[in-house]
């Protein structure tokens, strides 16, 4: 059993970053822009949460949830104003929507050393993890249940699964879902029926920006004290994600359970006694969840569902 609460306890702590950053695509991606920017918008929002947390922490003016809050809201902002600059390069320039994303993916660890360096001396951005809870009180006493998901856990953790239900809803069950997914499908009907194009797939890519800076501190709190510029290559392995989950919010969890599965095994392999006893070399583990993320996306690229105008500038003179 305690090898088993020990995979699951490490699963969570991969599958959400990895669920809130492949539905924050889902947001722009759903309006019918293509937004490879999940590793830049990543990177922007761990960069300027784990900075943010660094001067706090060194000034002592705040601790504890106060300061993850806070965090949290400048991972946000950073990641809508860092998307901003993809949505008008995509909705106002009609520019390559790849090569624009690709653009904001090479300039984020750029920037994030650059300022790091310039704020603080190193490209390291360091702090103190004062955020895990050993137990939540009461549903941390459950049988099978409390330890797998209530203890050595986080708040980001809960925050995932409930960014997961409010997508489920607002896609689905709301007028603004309606729209952002008219928008992605049929964008010449949707203008003819008085509903802006633009501003509704700005919507999406500011959402998929909040949503993706948030993912990328979600990301760092758990597994470092440190953040590099880097995350991992998390914000393309959300794409993935997002195909295998055909853009849709419940397809999404699954296969973020899966690729955290993966991943996992490959962190965590030797702390899992059938798994170390095998005698594999550790490369294999290292490479498991992107030789996976190939594999599925070649067994699902047939039978995509992507968005129908996915890609496609909005042209409003043309019918």
């Amino acid at each position: 059993m305690s090898n088993l609460t020990f995979l699951i306890q490490q699963m969570m702590m991969f599958m959400i970053p990895l669920l809130v950053v492949a539905l924050a695509a889902m947001y722009s991606e759903r309006s019918g822009v293509v937004n490879i920017a999940m590793e830049g918008i990543m990177i922007v929002g761990a960069f300027t949460g784990t900075l943010f947390i660094n001067q706090m922490q060194a000034s002592e003016t705040l601790s504890g949830y106060p300061l993850l809050f806070a965090a949290l809201l400048v991972a946000a902002v950073s990641g809508l104003i860092f998307s901003a600059f993809h949505a008008y390069a995509s909705i106002n320039m009609s520019a390559d929507q790849t090569i624009s994303g690709t653009a904001l993916n090479l300039f984020a660890p750029a920037f994030a050393i650059f300022v790091a360096r310039s704020v603080i001396g190193i490209q390291q951005v360091q702090f103190f993890n004062e955020f895990r809870i050993s137990k939540v009180p009461i549903l941390g006493d459950i049988p099978i249940i409390g330890p797998f998901f209530f203890q050595q856990t986080y708040f980001t953790t809960f925050l995932g699964i409930l960014i997961l239900i409010i997508s489920q809803i607002v896609i689905y069950r709301t007028r603004f879902g309606l729209r952002l997914r008219s928008v992605g499908e049929y964008p010449q009907a949707t203008d003819a029926a008085g509903v802006s194009v633009k501003k509704m797939r700005y919507a999406g890519v500011l959402i998929s920006g909040i949503l993706a800076g948030m993912g990328g501190l979600i990301y760092i709190l758990p597994i470092s004290t440190n953040f590099n510029a880097d995350v991992a290559g998390y914000g393309f392995l959300a794409i993935a994600v997002l195909i295998f989950g055909q853009w849709k919010p419940i397809y999404i969890f699954l296969g973020s359970a899966f690729f955290a599965l993966m991943k996992t095994i490959s962190a965590a392999y030797s702390g899992i006694p059938f798994l170390a006893g095998l005698g594999l070399p550790p490369v294999i583990y290292q490479i498991l969840p992107y030789v996976a993320t190939l594999v599925v996306l070649v067994l699902t690229s047939k039978k995509s569902a992507a968005p129908a105008a996915l890609g496609e500038p909005f042209d409003k003179g043309k019918r």
